[in-house]
């Protein structure tokens, strides 16, 4: 189904107001280093607590969780609930250190913990890798997502072979399209990124906490509309429960086994088999209950939640 002039006012006013936001805190993200990055230490724990929350969701979230849910039904996202636990304890324990601190990246806390050229050596270590390769693998997974989107959303517009037309002083330009794909991809490095870039840099950290919570409530929203107009389409709740119930049933007929898609907690009577539905889940969740939170890295989960998550921490006005 092709865009429609009322969708395209809406993307470009979307758009529109991250920028906006960007724009109306550039001056005061441009005071000083600590205003850029941090906030001057002034914001709001429900400011920086929902721009936590608003930043783990990117464009690979909706394609993840749809996936999860069409495999192994609303159960099957303990596999990620599991880091909800992690991160309310990284919160919960080592924020007061955070803010503490008074630094200004999460690198830092390496020189000051440890002291001398090891340590500054290390620290220089981790900006490098995290901050250049680390970024670049999250930044091409968070791409690849979206390239799938827009290759679906725009659809005709972007159709391998289209031609596209462009006069400059009189001249026509003619440009063959390939790969949707790829022209997907084209979108993303030359527009939204770019754009994003913009934005942020031109608000600070102050932009950043304010468009997250603006994305963050208008994604919510829009989500509720969607599963209401979904369930509208296919008939109402009872009609879905009878849809989901015969899909279950085709399954468990072809020798498979498989729980209540619409059951919150997974259904431990499956048996502890590679082949129960329940079981990653179950034990991802056991993981990141006892280790993954303290343990691991990953950004905005890893020992004391750097990154992303400790910038919020050490942005708040105290400990508190």
């Amino acid at each position: 189904m092709p865009l429609t002039s009322i969708d395209w006012i809406v993307i470009v006013g979307y758009l529109l107001i991250n920028l906006l936001i960007g724009i109306y805190y550039r001056q005061r993200a441009s005071g000083n280093t600590e205003e850029f990055f941090i906030s001057g230490r002034d914001v709001s724990w429900w400011l920086a607590g929902t721009s936590m929350v608003a930043t783990t969701f990117a464009a690979d979230t909706p394609l993840l969780v749809t996936g999860l849910v069409a495999r192994q039904g609303i159960a099957g996202n303990w596999i990620w609930w599991g880091s909800c636990v992690g991160g309310m304890m990284t919160v919960f324990f080592f924020a007061r250190y955070w803010r503490r601190a008074e630094i200004l990246t999460d690198v830092q806390l390496v020189e000051i913990r440890y002291g001398g050229k090891p340590a500054a050596f290390l620290r220089g270590f981790k900006a490098i890798y995290l901050g250049l390769f680390m970024n670049c693998f999250i930044l091409g997974w968070v791409t690849q997502a979206m390239v799938n989107i827009i290759t679906v959303l725009l659809g005709p517009m972007i159709a391998q072979g289209r031609v596209l037309q462009l006069s400059v002083g009189g001249r026509a330009f003619h440009y063959a399209l390939g790969d949707p794909r790829y022209t997907a991809l084209m979108i993303c490095i030359f527009i939204l990124i770019p754009f994003t870039g913009l934005y942020t840099s031109i608000g600070g950290l102050w932009g950043v906490l304010v468009t997250d919570v603006f994305q963050f409530a208008l994604k919510m929203a829009m989500i509720i509309v969607l599963a209401w107009v979904a369930v509208a389409k296919i008939g109402g709740m009872e009609a879905l429960q009878v849809r989901l119930k015969m899909i279950q049933g085709n399954v468990r007929a072809s020798g498979i086994q498989a729980a209540d898609p619409t059951a919150f907690l997974p259904d431990f009577h499956l048996g502890l088999t590679t082949n129960a539905l329940w079981t990653l889940p179950v034990l991802t969740f056991i993981v990141y209950l006892g280790m993954q939170w303290w343990l691991a890295w990953y950004p905005g989960a890893e020992p004391g939640g750097g990154g992303y998550v400790a910038q919020r921490m050490f942005s708040a006005k105290d400990e508190k």
